[in-house]
């Protein structure tokens, strides 16, 4: 059996830890940044190192920043009553791509999931409370239509209500342009359960 000399070996095992990356995929990423020039894959692992370095949480809506404060939570422009808490930094970016949710954010940094041993208490959650007892007048809740998400957000809802704050839900269901003959029945029951009236 060929082996891969000793440090193509260790890059390709760490490039396979990397979520969704396979062995096949991993070797392909090592022997293409072998190919590169040394100056490019120097930028490279120079760019992982400065992420690993300066980037940290937000200190008001735990987001990614380089920064002390977002520069979402910084933006005068945005409706400070208005609060739609995501799950990850990556859902908070889907939901600036719409260009329609012109209030803040906030990052719980993850889902309630018990298999995985993931309380509230592990989560950006506690922090939750104070931002939305400081003028939040609706918490909109956008997380997956999976059972951890949906976990989370009946957990959040359940502490929100008694503060006398409105709390909703993004809607689950049909995507735009999608066809009722090609979704599956969880999507159906989904699409059913979160009608709206016209």
């Amino acid at each position: 059996m060929l082996h891969y000399p000793k440090p193509l070996g260790r890059l390709v095992a760490e490039l396979e830890r990397l979520p969704g990356v396979g062995p096949k995929s991993a070797q392909r990423m090592a022997f293409y940044i072998l190919r590169q020039p040394a100056e490019e894959a120097r930028r490279f692992a120079e760019a992982i190192l400065a992420v690993k370095e300066s980037i940290r949480l937000c200190k008001e809506c735990s987001n990614f920043t380089d920064q002390e404060v977002c520069e979402v939570c910084r933006d005068p422009k945005r409706d400070r009553t208005l609060l739609c808490v995501v799950a990850e930094p990556h859902d908070l970016i889907a939901m600036e791509k719409t260009n329609e949710f012109r209030g803040l954010y906030h990052v719980v940094q993850g889902v309630i999931s018990p298999m995985d041993n993931i309380t509230p208490e592990m989560l950006k959650i506690r922090e939750l409370f104070p931002r939305v007892a400081n003028g939040v007048q609706e918490v909109i809740l956008a997380f997956n239509p999976t059972t951890e998400g949906q976990t989370t957000a009946l957990f959040l809802a359940s502490r929100l209500k008694p503060l006398g704050v409105r709390v909703s839900q993004i809607a689950h269901g049909l995507p735009a342009g999608g066809n009722l003959d090609y979704a599956d029945q969880a999507t159906l029951i989904s699409a059913l359960q979160w009608r709206r009236e016209m």
